[in-house]
């Protein structure tokens, strides 16, 4: 196997910097869609007639397995904008949107 080829781009840091925390905002959106799909999971299991404690059991266990996976993700989010925290005033000094 043949190692990879880099090729130079004109991409500025400014913009990567950018791009970098659009693409934070664009997985926190993706995160809230999952969030309120389990919300609306939730409701229609407690809502449902008849509900039994282990279907309860199972949904809270779910849930509470979607919560720590989110907040995994969440942190390595946090951290990837706080590479970036004394970046953001010199791109704003630079011109870049």
């Amino acid at each position: 196997m043949s190692m990879p080829i880099i090729c130079h781009s004109s991409t500025t840091r400014c913009q990567a910097i950018s791009d970098i925390i659009e693409s934070v905002a664009l997985q926190q959106t993706a995160i809230s869609h999952i969030l309120n799909a389990e919300g609306e999971k939730i409701h229609c299991v407690v809502t449902m007639p008849n509900i039994n404690l282990d279907s309860i059991i199972k949904i809270n266990n779910s849930a509470q397995s979607l919560v720590k996976t989110v907040t995994n993700l969440e942190i390595i989010l946090q951290s990837k904008l706080s590479l970036f925290g004394d970046c953001l005033c010199k791109c704003r000094d630079e011109g870049c949107r």
